[in-house]
């Protein structure tokens, strides 16, 4: 079992920034992939960025530019930088692990963008 746990999220007005952080804890042996996903209001859960242990990286069109995913594979953490933050960034945002035979999620924190 993989357990994490979250922090950062928050209000932010519209061109602010925050920082997400997530840290792994338990059997991490063997992860592959660290990933923040996010799920608006009535909308499906979808990839925000993802990172290997080689340090490829991933992100989607609408946070490119914008966001940028880092991680210390020796403290088993993920890291989620936002700046230039925009209302429909606004979602509950999950770190995500994953490992050769599943994945495992963090309970989520919420990120609202004001405008």
């Amino acid at each position: 079992q993989v357990q994490l746990v979250e922090s950062g999220g928050g209000l932010v007005q519209t061109g602010g920034s925050l920082r997400l952080s997530c840290a792994a804890s338990g059997s991490t042996f063997g992860i592959n992939s660290l990933g923040w996903y996010r799920q608006a209001p009535g909308k499906q859960r979808e990839l925000v960025a993802d990172i290997y242990r080689s340090g490829k990286t991933n992100y989607a069109d609408s946070v490119k530019g914008r966001f940028t995913i880092s991680r210390d594979n020796a403290k088993n953490t993920v890291d989620l930088q936002m700046n230039s933050l925009k209302p429909e960034d606004t979602a509950v945002y999950y770190c995500n692990v994953q490992k050769a035979y599943g994945g495992y999620w963090g309970q989520g924190t919420q990120v609202t963008v004001s405008s």
